[in-house]
C-alpha cells in the first residue's frame, strides 16, 4: 500500500553536500523546491532511477552545525564493486568505521551523517 519515497538530511553547505554524494556515492539531483533565500530542497537520485530518493535540505536560519546525537541512524547504500568503492572512499578520506568480519564499512558525509557501504547481495 505504501512505497518509501525519501529519506532527508539536513545540510549547512548544500554545494559541498551534494558534491560529496556525487563524487562518493553517484548520487546526481533529480529535483528539489527553491524556497528563495529561507530553504533549499535537493533530490537525489541513482542511475537506477530508483524511487527512492535522498533528500537534502538547506535552511538559511541554521548556522551552525547540526547535533546528531549518537548519530545512530543511518542510511545503507549497496555496491557491486566493494573494493572499488572502498578504495574511492579511502582516497576521499571519509571511511570513518570498518568491520572486515562482517563487510562492511561507514563513510561520513560534510555535516557528520554516517554511511553504510555493503557489498551487493
Amino acid at each position: 500500500m505504501f512505497r518509501f519515497a525519501h529519506n532527508n538530511l539536513n545540510v549547512l553547505d548544500l554545494e559541498r553536500s551534494k558534491k560529496f554524494y556525487e563524487d562518493a556515492l553517484d548520487l546526481h539531483e533529480v529535483g528539489g523546491i527553491d524556497g528563495g533565500d529561507d530553504f533549499k530542497i535537493v533530490y537525489l537520485g541513482d542511475s537506477f532511477n530508483s524511487h527512492h530518493k535522498l533528500e537534502l535540505t538547506w535552511l538559511a536560519e541554521k548556522k551552525t552545525p547540526y547535533d546528531l546525537g549518537d548519530n545512530e541512524v543511518h542510511l545503507a547504500f549497496t555496491t557491486k564493486n566493494f573494493d572499488a568503492a572502498h578504495a574511492r572512499h579511502e582516497k576521499m578520506g571519509c571511511i570513518c568505521y570498518e568491520n572486515k568480519e562482517m563487510d562492511i564499512y561507514f563513510i561520513e558525509d560534510p555535516d557528520g551523517y554516517w554511511l553504510e557501504v555493503l557489498p551487493e547481495g
